[in-house]
């Protein structure tokens, strides 16, 4: 029998903003019930981390530069999705909720999505092609629509559905049910929340995505803290009030996930439906000063992955292997018994899944990131399970990370004479990854072609 498919993500959620991701700030017990009866994946990474790159790369299992989607802009309709093979094979294909690409959904029986945006309350939906509005809280709404689309399926086929959520991302709008949370609590910030950025690229300096920047001035609250004269103290209070609303929009996420788990539970369908939890990338919380994501650190560059499929995952499980974004799509069409086309990139996870020792696996990712918002500078780079290497190619500067030693990537040692041949190597392997995912384009095609997708407007972006 052909598993069921519930594809679950988030916008903009941190992996070490869950529980079972060891976060010393909140707790998430409907995603920690995933991860108890299922796999975490604790080094998964995104391919760019910024939203519609990231989402068109899961859909087509190719890199931004493959398919197209390099900042605000739809992949190219050339390359073929998950969901329209699923549904070729015969699957009962849904997306509901946050779609966040420049294009009309396609390869879905039925899809309700959020135009743009979409916004908190009272929310506007484009279902299948038709503008409604509901009344209510967005995250609230898109596990309603996503029941209803569960009890209503044609019973006679596996069905694949794509939940995705609006939260936590900004401006994180709370419901009424959590806005009194962490009311009377001291959200503990990290330890480089004043980072100085001494050992870094200067590149990394002219990013506007601080906590309290005035532009684009996300995290100023300026009614709530603007009183307050020491520029320390009043960046302590925004960053209070910021996790706050965060980790609130997180709690709302969280029930309603545990909505869906107690659906699949009660039907009957837990036993043969793969469910899968991760978010388009992940976020700051704080980490250096910052909010928001882009960055190839490591809070920016992770994405939470929970795999629960009680026919072939052992329950607790956890895999540190490396894995990219790129590796979904393979990953549900092997589950489907479908041929993995030969042109998407990735590779599936399900040997890790079972627990398999994979002699062959990676031992390395590319990522780069394009020119978009907030100044933060282009850049590629290569990680390994212990190292890192970023080239912030407009500044010609690059940084080194020991990710053993230095978890927090606060002391940049590329300069430092004993890590010589490590350079050389990472750069060789990077030079290699770039050629293996066909990226031949150079800083200055990338920046063109970057600049050339922002500014545009769609209603499905």
């Amino acid at each position: 029998m052909r598993p069921n498919i519930l594809f679950i993500m988030s916008d903009d959620h941190a992996a070490h903003a869950m529980s079972c991701y060891g976060s010393r700030v909140n707790e998430t017990p409907n995603l920690d019930r995933i991860a108890d009866q299922g796999m975490l994946l604790s080094n998964c990474f995104c391919t760019n981390s910024i939203c519609t790159p990231s989402r068109a790369t899961i859909l087509t299992g190719k890199y931004p530069h493959i398919n197209g989607s390099v900042t605000f802009n739809a992949p190219d309709p050339i390359h073929i999705t998950f969901p329209q093979l699923l549904r070729n094979a015969g699957y009962y294909t849904a997306l509901v909720g946050k779609w966040h690409l420049m294009s009309e959904p396609c390869g879905f029986d039925y899809w309700n999505v959020l135009p743009n945006q979409g916004t908190y309350f009272d929310p506007d939906f484009i279902e299948m092609g038709r503008h409604t509005t509901r009344k209510g809280y967005v995250t609230d709404i898109i596990t309603d629509i996503s029941l209803g689309v569960l009890r209503d399926r044609p019973k006679d086929k596996p069905f694949c559905l794509l939940y995705q959520h609006k939260a936590p991302h900004d401006p994180w709008e709370t419901d009424e049910k959590h806005a009194h949370m962490f009311e009377d609590e001291e959200i503990p910030a990290p330890s480089n929340l004043f980072d100085d950025y001494s050992t870094r690229a200067s590149a990394v300096t002219q990013s506007t995505q601080s906590i309290g920047a005035k532009n684009p001035g996300h995290t100023l609250y300026e009614e709530q803290t603007g009183h307050i004269s020491d520029p320390a103290e009043r960046c302590k209070a925004q960053y209070q009030i910021y996790m706050k609303s965060y980790l609130r929009c997180v709690a709302s996420l969280d029930d309603n996930v545990g909505r869906i788990l107690d659906y699949l539970d009660e039907s009957g369908l837990a036993e043969n439906t793969i469910v899968i939890y991760t978010s388009d990338q992940g976020f700051f919380l704080g980490e250096h000063g910052w909010y928001d994501k882009r960055f190839m650190y490591e809070e920016s560059l992770r994405m939470p992955l929970l795999v629960r499929y009680p026919a072939e995952i052992l329950p607790g499980t956890r895999c540190g292997d490396l894995a990219v974004n790129i590796d979904f799509a393979p990953t549900l069409l092997d589950y489907a018994g479908i041929p993995v086309p030969e042109d998407m990139q990735g590779r599936s996870l399900r040997p890790l899944l079972q627990g398999q020792s994979v002699t062959d696996w990676r031992q390395s990712m590319y990522y780069r990131y394009y020119l978009s918002h907030f100044n933060t500078p282009a850049h590629w780079g290569i990680r390994t399970l212990d190292h890192k290497l970023i080239y912030y190619h407009d500044s010609d500067e690059w940084e080194l990370y020991d990710l053993k030693q230095d978890p927090s990537e606060m002391v940049n040692i590329y300069e430092r004479e004993d890590c010589r041949d490590l350079v050389d190597s990472l750069k060789s392997e990077l030079d290699r990854l770039r050629e293996e995912f066909m990226d031949h384009e150079t800083a200055e095609e990338g920046n063109r072609r970057a600049a050339a997708s922002l500014g545009r407007s769609h209603p499905y972006y």
